[in-house]
């Protein structure tokens, strides 16, 4: 049984989140604070397992809450925030801080019903995640250390990767090690929208490659990377010599939108042997079947090994399908990308 603390300044949020985890026999909700200080005392007494966080709070916001538990009370922590550019500026520096994975408020955007079986994976997932490896993890991000020679010349290959709980920290920790000159690079993290703008925007500012979210007709060409929209399919398509990308919406597959496997396929589609595939940690199965294509399709595909995963979900399933070449920790992805490159 995990057990799950609620902390959200609204009374109605508080109901709904606790009355759907609730729902779940695998869930328990041992509380619901409405201010980090209740929280405190709550997390003391209670000891749960796993913390739904909101941002914006009164007397102490959710941030420096995340802060000061990382550091005293290291806890396995995800955000509910409100879907508003600000909402996905505040998600990306708790990702930063040690969150381990971030979803919308349900509202109008998002129904609950939507939203609810999603928050349930996430916090039985969440549940076991060695928070202390995450923040090791997120301490290496900085743009130091190991740096790989440029590529001699640029390619027409093209870098496709795949993610989901985890996958901020584990995608920075390739991109910015990246030559500026990399392949062409797709990516599809299961995030909402507005939280892949202000992703995209962070990846950009710590990379040697241009990094933005991806819009309808964008070129895939070296030095740049794109990330799928949240709430949007991302496809790779071809005209002749120039590969591009159509931003989609679409019904959600594996219950994502972006979805891992629609961008797979594409690329299977698209690219064939010219591509390199990556699938990275997450939760679930999306990407395994579209990792499959890509292989036999004649792509170089790889899987982040289990011992680096902060969830070895989607990387297992996909070396189930025997949808991966090889396997490798994180550290040692890029090299294995490089040389195919």
């Amino acid at each position: 049984m995990v057990k799950v603390l609620v902390v959200d300044d609204s009374a109605v949020v508080r109901r709904i989140l606790s009355k759907e985890l609730a729902a779940d026999p695998e869930l328990e909700v041992v509380g619901a604070a409405p201010d980090p200080y209740v929280a405190r005392d709550m997390i003391v007494r209670l000891a749960p397992d796993v913390i739904t966080l909101d941002l914006e709070m009164p007397r102490m916001d959710g941030l420096s809450f995340l802060q000061r538990l990382m550091k005293h009370y290291p806890l396995p922590v995800i955000i509910v925030s409100s879907l508003t550019p600000r909402g996905g500026d505040l998600a990306m520096e708790a990702m930063d801080l040690g969150a381990v994975d971030v979803m919308c408020k349900p509202g109008s955007a998002y129904t609950v019903g939507e939203m609810t079986d999603e928050l349930r994976d996430k916090v039985k997932a969440a549940a076991l995640i060695d928070v202390s490896r995450l923040s090791k993890r997120n301490g290496k991000t900085s743009a130091t250390g190991y740096r790989p020679s440029p590529l001699r010349r640029t390619t027409n290959k093209i870098l496709a990767i795949g993610a989901s709980t985890g996958g901020t920290t584990a995608i920075a920790h390739l991109l910015q090690r990246m030559p500026h000159n990399g392949p062409g690079t797709i990516i599809t993290q299961h995030m909402p929208e507005h939280f892949t703008r202000s992703f995209a925007e962070r990846l950009d500012a710590n990379s040697k490659m241009t990094v933005r979210e991806a819009s309808d007709g964008d070129s895939v060409v070296p030095g740049v990377a794109l990330v799928a929209p949240g709430n949007k399919h991302l496809l790779l398509k071809r005209d002749g010599a120039r590969y591009y990308v159509q931003v989609r919406t679409g019904p959600p597959v594996n219950r994502h939108r972006p979805s891992v496997d629609v961008m797979f396929r594409s690329v299977a589609l698209a690219a064939g042997q010219n591509a390199i595939g990556v699938i990275l940690t997450g939760m679930g199965r999306d990407g395994a079947l579209g990792m499959k294509e890509m292989r036999d399709a004649g792509a170089h595909t790889i899987g982040q090994d289990e011992t680096s995963c902060v969830v070895y979900g989607m990387p297992r399933a996909a070396y189930e399908e025997q949808a991966v070449c090889e396997v490798a920790p994180l550290d040692e992805i890029l090299t294995h990308i490089l040389a195919r490159a």
